[in-house]
């Protein structure tokens, strides 16, 4: 059991071996908790609400001069970010769990996944296509180019502190943006270390202007002012929907773009035909990772009535048995709640649940660290019906499990709840999973096969539909959402033909 002075000595040590300056994290009024301990381990100095307009300005004065630079030699400086994360993976993945709870794979494979967008990005610098499309017009050209948007505004949660900021601030980098970060107020060291991990990589490349990379630590007042802000005509928010309903009109109002990714309520179906050792391991893991803190977590397990009986009891076998403990001292697959509210929310939930009806396994409070920190028994919930705390994501290791007798009604379950982001199939049979991945199958953003919702890869354009928001981070095509659009029509000929076959003789 790590004593508090441990992580709190741990954090300093880290935090200055990323170059963060000692008075950014000592001697202000935000108090940084760990939940291994529920120490405070950082007193951060917060941004003052009079400063944000001129950060905000600068990162403007910023984007009209890296808007100029082409697009490759952009590109150059995403690739020495990811060397700086490369040769600091260990270190700013070991503050990743010491801030967040996450257990040490988890918060290296984060700093991974920030080095894999890196990647990508750096390849998209000498892309950015557009298209040329044929004209009805003589002699005329008709295409489309993108160009850079201007300031990119990102909100990110506690739960992928570091990666999220990565899949929007690599693109935007690379499209020719500034990017303006405001962190959750519950993980603003990582923020610090990522910006001075920027710097270091700025300065290597020579002649970044000030402000192409800002970090805003404080809270919603500060969201607010970002937001708000009409020089910033793209705003990617991750957290709730009641967050992301709020920033989405805010933003609309003043007609910019807003790219959210909110709440998940993923489900799996297991089928008749399904590998039951093979989905075992993977719900799992989809269910009690990162202490069921993912937005992709899955929160609700369709199972076929013939296979009910014989995953079920072997899933809250492993529910039962699963090491819960300190990631810094234990080699446990189950951290920490973020906090209280967390701890509590669940509670609530599975009150509810027992009034549903529901048979609780698990999810009683387990003693590591002392008083201040919040582990659970992650819980897995037997549900007579898809009601109560069922359609509503509770940010905790719950597992709702319903059992269904045709593919129709597994459809419906799947798709008879308010958010949209990820799923999954379990099975064999080609028919159920070309219809699940169909038009007439899950209505999600994300929808795989033989494997959880969660998990995503950086290839991929991630997001959801419904209450999850409709936007899309990191690969695909993504990168069109940090840049605008422009049509051009070029007449190289002598005459001026007009489309339509309008005529206007002067």
């Amino acid at each position: 059991m790590p004593h508090a002075a441990s992580v709190i000595t741990e954090t300093h040590e880290l935090l200055s071996a990323l170059g963060v300056p000692r008075e950014l994290y000592t001697g202000g009024a935000l108090a940084v908790r760990s939940p291994i301990t529920g120490e405070i381990i950082a007193s951060v100095v917060e941004t003052s609400t009079g400063a944000v307009a001129g950060l905000i300005g600068q990162a403007h004065e910023a984007f009209l001069h890296w808007r100029k630079v082409p697009g490759p030699r952009r590109g150059e400086l995403v690739r020495l970010l990811g060397d700086e994360l490369r040769a600091n993976k260990e270190a700013l993945g070991r503050l990743v769990t010491l801030e967040v709870g996450k257990v040490v794979s988890e918060g290296q494979g984060e700093v991974q996944e920030m080095i894999d967008i890196c990647d990508l990005a750096v390849g998209l610098s000498r892309q950015l296509f557009g298209l040329t499309i044929q004209s009805e017009r003589p002699d005329h050209r008709l295409m489309e180019q993108w160009h850079p948007a201007g300031v990119v505004g990102v909100i990110s949660a506690f739960n992928f502190p570091v990666a999220v900021w990565s899949w929007n601030a690599a693109l935007a980098f690379v499209c020719g943006d500034s990017v303006v970060w405001k962190p959750s107020e519950k993980t603003p060291l990582t923020a610090l270390a990522v910006q001075a991990l920027f710097e270091k990589a700025a300065a290597r490349f020579g002649d970044v202007p000030a402000g192409l990379s800002t970090v805003l630590v404080g809270g919603r007042d500060i969201g607010e002012l970002l937001v708000d802000d009409v020089r910033v005509p793209v705003l990617s928010a991750t957290g709730s929907t009641h967050m992301g309903r709020l920033v989405g009109e805010r933003v609309a109002r003043r007609f910019g773009r807003s790219i959210l990714e909110l709440g998940g309520n993923n489900a799996s179906i297991v089928t008749p035909s399904a590998d039951l050792d093979l989905t075992l391991r993977a719900v799992a893991f989809a269910a009690m990772g990162t202490a069921g803190q993912r937005c992709t977590t899955l929160r609700r397990l369709i199972v076929h009535e013939s296979v009910y009986a014989t995953l079920v009891p072997k899933l809250a076998l492993v529910y039962g048995t699963i090491a819960v403990g300190s990631p810094v001292a234990s080699d446990a697959l189950i951290g920490p709640l973020i906090d209280k509210a967390a701890f509590d929310a669940m509670q609530v939930a599975l009150t509810e649940a027992k009034q549903a009806g529901g048979i609780v396994h698990g999810g009683e409070r387990v003693e590591i660290t002392g008083p201040d920190a919040y582990y659970v028994r992650p819980s897995l919930v037997e549900m007579p019906g898809q009601t109560g705390p069922v359609v509503q994501e509770t940010f905790a290791p719950i597992l709702y499990v319903l059992k269904y007798s045709t593919f129709d009604e597994a459809i419906a379950l799947q798709n008879d709840v308010p958010q949209g982001l990820s799923s999954s199939i379990f099975g064999t049979d080609l028919r159920e999973i070309e219809r699940f991945l169909s038009a007439l199958g899950s209505d999600c953003g994300i929808a795989n096969v033989n494997m959880g919702p969660s998990g995503a890869e950086i290839g991929g354009a991630f997001g959801g539909e419904k209450e999850t928001g409709g936007g899309r981070e990191s690969g695909s095509d993504a990168w069109k959402a940090y840049m605008r659009r422009q049509t051009n029509a070029i007449n190289y000929g002598r005459t001026v033909p007009l489309a339509q076959g309008v005529k206007f003789d002067v």
